[in-house]
C-alpha cells in the first residue's frame, strides 16, 4: 500500500516476503476455519466469511487457496478446534498492547506470550487492563487517482461509512466495526478500488519512547508477538515517529 494511514503505527504492515506471505495467509486460514464452522461456508449469508476472503485477497492469497481452506472448513475431516482469547499488557514503558489470538492449546499461547513480555521489559495483565483505552472502528483505505473529494464524500456517506479523509494517493474511510464489509461492497459496486479494510483497535493516548534501548525492546517484542502463528492482530499504543 502507497501512503501511510494515520493508523499505521498502531497496526505495522512488515515487508511481504514469501514467508511472511505464507505466515499471513497460514493466520487468514484459521480465522476461516472458525468463521466457517460458526456461520456456514457460502459467502454471501457469512458476513464474517466474505470479509476474511476480502482480508486474505488484500493480502494477495491466490483464490485457489482461499476456495481450498473454506473446503477444508467444511468438510467432516476438519478436526482442527481453534479458541478465539484476546490477551492485554504492557510493553517496555508502559505501553497498552491487546493481542488477539487463535489457538487449539492456550496454556501453550498464554505461556508464550507471558515470557515474550517479561523477557523484553513489560508484563502480561489482566482482562481489562488496557482495552478501555481504546476504540474498535473500522478502517478502509481506497485508491485515490485524481477523485473529486465532493463525489467521494458523497459516495462514502451514501455507501453507509462515518467519515472519510483524503490523502494524495489514497482516501482513508471510518465506518462502525461491524459494517466494514457492507460500506466495502458498496463502494466497490460505484467503482472504487478498496487496498483494504478491517475493524481495528485506534488509542485514545500514545505513548513515545524516547530511549533508544527501551525503543529496541519494544520492537522485538512487537516482532516476537507478530511471528506467533497463534497471534492473529497485536495493537498497542506506541508512538513510533519511524513509521510515520
Amino acid at each position: 500500500m502507497s501512503g501511510h494511514s494515520k493508523w499505521n503505527n498502531i497496526k505495522r504492515k512488515k515487508e511481504a516476503t514469501d514467508g511472511q506471505r505464507a505466515k499471513i495467509f497460514t493466520k487468514i486460514a484459521r480465522e476461516i476455519a472458525v468463521a466457517v464452522k460458526e456461520g456456514g461456508s457460502d459467502v454471501n449469508n457469512n458476513s464474517r466469511l466474505r470479509d476474511l476472503v476480502s482480508k486474505a485477497r488484500d493480502n494477495n492469497v491466490p483464490n485457489d487457496n482461499i476456495e481450498r481452506c473454506i473446503k477444508k472448513a467444511a468438510g467432516e475431516g476438519d478436526r482442527n478446534s481453534y479458541e478465539e482469547i484476546t490477551y492485554e499488557g504492557y510493553g517496555p514503558s508502559g505501553v497498552a498492547v491487546i493481542v488477539e489470538t487463535l489457538t487449539d492449546n492456550r496454556n501453550r499461547t498464554a505461556g508464550d506470550l507471558r515470557h515474550y513480555f517479561d523477557k523484553y521489559g513489560g508484563n502480561l495483565g489482566q482482562s481489562g487492563c488496557v482495552s478501555y483505552l481504546f476504540t474498535e472502528k473500522g478502517v478502509l483505505v481506497a485508491e485515490n487517482t485524481g477523485l473529486d473529494e465532493e463525489k467521494v464524500m458523497e459516495d462514502c456517506f451514501d455507501a453507509g461509512a462515518l467519515d472519510f479523509s483524503m490523502e494524495e494517493d489514497m482516501v482513508e474511510i471510518d465506518t462502525d466495526p461491524l459494517e466494514v464489509g457492507k460500506v466495502r461492497q458498496a463502494l466497490e459496486e460505484k467503482g472504487y478500488h478498496i487496498l483494504s479494510g478491517e475493524a481495528m483497535k485506534i488509542p485514545s493516548t500514545y505513548v513515545v519512547i524516547e530511549d533508544e534501548d527501551t525503543r529496541a525492546k519494544m520492537e522485538k517484542l512487537l516482532d516476537m508477538l507478530e511471528d506467533n502463528d497463534d497471534v492473529q492482530n497485536v495493537w498497542h499504543n506506541w508512538q513510533n515517529d519511524e513509521d510515520e
